[in-house]
């Protein structure tokens, strides 16, 4: 059987990663749309808006083709900590996220001959504790300037996780459980190892 192509609407290396992990042929092709958070929007508003309007424009190009698209944001209290801007802010971040809970949240849209569905994957994540060393061995990796919130579960990140209710690839950008769902609601077909378990 030929492998199932799709366009993914990011740049993210991390998103590649897992639909390629699943089976499927994914080229991306990043929406360049105004991320600006809305007066008022809530975190779940603003994720799936930019979900769904980085699939538009993509969907638009290419009506023929499935389209996946994600927008991940991190929350602490009622802020959203986006990616950050220099190492300065993202050892800000890092401080401010140190002994607290905070939230992942993360869009996701597909669409397919213009259906479109969507859905919003909420996590809490808990980190331990941070000494300053910790944060300045951690940004000497490199491994927090391009991700939400800075940091990256998958990586050396995962140490500073105490708790996670959720979804593991839901933090990292793609919640997989439930793309899987709506890939099957849009009527896209499933890479053969995924169709003998998909959920039904």
């Amino acid at each position: 059987m030929q492998p199932i192509s799709l366009i993914l609407a990011s740049g993210s290396p991390r998103r590649h990663e897992l639909l390629t992990q699943l089976g499927f042929q994914v080229q991306k092709q990043p929406a360049d749309i105004d991320e600006a958070r809305q007066n008022g929007e809530a975190p779940e508003d603003y994720v799936a808006r930019l979900a769904v309007e980085k699939n538009r424009v993509v969907a638009a190009q290419s009506p023929d083709m499935p389209v996946v698209s994600a927008d991940t944001c991190v929350v602490l209290g009622d802020e959203i900590l986006g990616k950050p801007e220099s190492p300065e802010h993202t050892r800000q971040m890092l401080r401010q996220l140190s002994g607290q809970t905070h939230r992942v949240l993360t869009g996701v849209c597909v669409s397919l001959g213009g259906r479109a569905v969507h859905c919003v994957q909420v996590n809490e994540v808990r980190f331990k504790p941070l000494s300053e060393e910790e944060i300045t061995a951690y940004l000497s990796t490199g491994e927090p300037f391009d991700k939400a919130g800075g940091y990256g579960i998958q990586g050396i990140a995962g140490c500073f996780v105490a708790h996670l209710s959720g979804s593991f690839t839901g933090v990292m950008g793609l919640p997989v459980f439930e793309t899987v769902q709506l890939l099957q609601q849009c009527g896209i077909a499933l890479p053969d190892i995924l169709a003998q378990h998909a959920v039904k």
